[in-house]
């Protein structure tokens, strides 16, 4: 299903004053045209007639911030993803060429990079590229003697390669997993990633082999749904049907890392056994029946104190993740065109972020796209009530959204 969307470049809009990560009052604000005129549209050929418009870039500029490497890295993204047919999204990360993966996650880091770090100089995309191709041209010269062995050999020595000689390995547990660990310029740097960038890494090494000609059978790189598993290649004439869940196609790659990201700096970290958007939901007093009077005092004191940590611009917080990220991921969720759910997380972080006219207008879009027979009754009436909530904000007379504070989404100041 095809969602119509445009980046904002209109309006550059000031937020509140803070970010309801628990349930505490909430602010008024006041929106300020921008004086500058940004041209942002995304090259994905989109439709527009919608008009929903995506925010993050657009509040950082306002604020100040350059996000001119960001806005290039977001485009870049795009040249990869706009030709995505049903087809393509559906092929194997080891034989896809309509995509480039390791060019589209590395743009990914770049703009994420150019966020948090406000670097003058962008992420050197194809630096990384060029590792990826030394790394290939680095198993050709150590193990050439398996290009004439069986394929169960080859993939053999090609997993010694790349977790023994390399040394690249997994991180332990998904919940916990360090940042650095899902981006692919991190891995190939420091050699520890999530298992969606090392069966990346792994398709990589293989598409480079076959289009060198060393390759010359058909395989699989079986993607585990454990806490401690790497993946591994396998020959696909000797597959199973039950090996078909743990076949990444080039859209379910994309999509697991971006969800990575969402859910790893996604500013409700408290019970991961719900949903990111229930937790939001629930801090903005969206859902009946929570968790909050069953939580103990020390998660309620290790909450607030990330609450003001955040507004003092510290990032580190385990509790409460980085809005901006959160933000980027849902942003190029929703342009792949996967899930309409991504259109409801976005939704509920604007709500946060005090941009209440757009929240309003992407959950909305959401209502307008959902398969109601699929949704969950508790997310559904989430939804409904925070509708209600934001026509209400904005039907209220003389609202305005002057924040005496800048929101978090605003604070460049990092601990490092």
């Amino acid at each position: 299903m095809a969602f119509p969307w445009i980046l904002s470049n209109s309006l550059a809009l000031s937020s509140s004053s803070t970010c309801n990560f628990l349930p505490w009052t909430l602010p008024k604000f006041q929106f300020h045209p921008s004086t500058r005129s940004v041209n942002c549209r995304c090259k994905c050929g989109l439709s527009a007639e919608d008009d929903l418009k995506f925010v993050l870039h657009d509040a950082l500029d306002f604020s100040g911030i350059d996000t001119s490497h960001a806005r290039a890295a977001r485009v870049g993204f795009c040249a990869q993803i706009k030709n995505f047919s049903d087809l393509e999204r559906g092929t194997s990360i080891t034989i896809n060429r309509g995509v480039d993966l390791a060019r589209a996650a590395l743009q990914i880091a770049a703009e994420d990079d150019s966020l948090i770090s406000h670097s003058s100089v962008p992420l050197p995309v194809d630096d990384f590229i060029e590792r990826l191709d030394t790394l290939s041209m680095g198993y050709c010269s150590q193990y050439s003697s398996s290009f004439r062995s069986s394929p169960e050999n080859f993939l053999d020595c090609l997993e010694r390669y790349l977790y023994l000689n390399k040394g690249f390995r997994r991180t332990s547990t998904r919940n916990h997993v360090e940042h650095r660990a899902l981006y692919l310029n991190s891995v190939l740097t420091h050699r520890s990633g999530s298992v969606t960038m090392l069966s990346l890494i792994y398709s990589e090494i293989l598409k480079m082999l076959r289009m060198w000609g060393v390759l010359n059978f058909d395989v699989e790189i079986f993607f585990p749904h454990d806490s401690h598993s790497s993946p591994r290649g396998y020959l696909k004439q000797k597959s199973k049907e039950s090996d078909q869940s743990h076949i990444m196609t080039s859209q379910s790659l994309l999509v697991e890392i971006l969800k990575d990201l969402k859910n790893a700096f996604w500013p409700f970290q408290l019970d991961h056994a719900r949903s990111p958007f229930i937790r939001a939901a629930e801090a903005a007093h969206c859902v009946t029946g929570a968790n909050n009077a069953n939580e103990s005092a020390s998660q309620l004191a290790s909450a607030k104190a990330g609450r003001h940590r955040l507004q003092r611009g510290v990032w580190t917080s385990v509790h409460f993740g980085d809005m901006r990220r959160a933000l980027s991921a849902c942003e190029r969720l929703i342009l792949l065109k996967h899930d309409p759910k991504e259109l409801r997380d976005y939704g509920v972080l604007l709500y946060h972020c005090g941009y209440y006219e757009e929240a309003l207008q992407f959950l909305k879009h959401y209502r307008d796209t959902e398969q109601s027979g699929l949704i969950d009754n508790v997310e559904e009436d989430a939804v409904e009530k925070l509708v209600v909530r934001l026509n209400l904000i904005l039907m209220e007379v003389g609202w305005s959204r002057q924040p005496k504070h800048r929101n978090i989404l605003f604070n460049n100041s990092e601990p490092w």
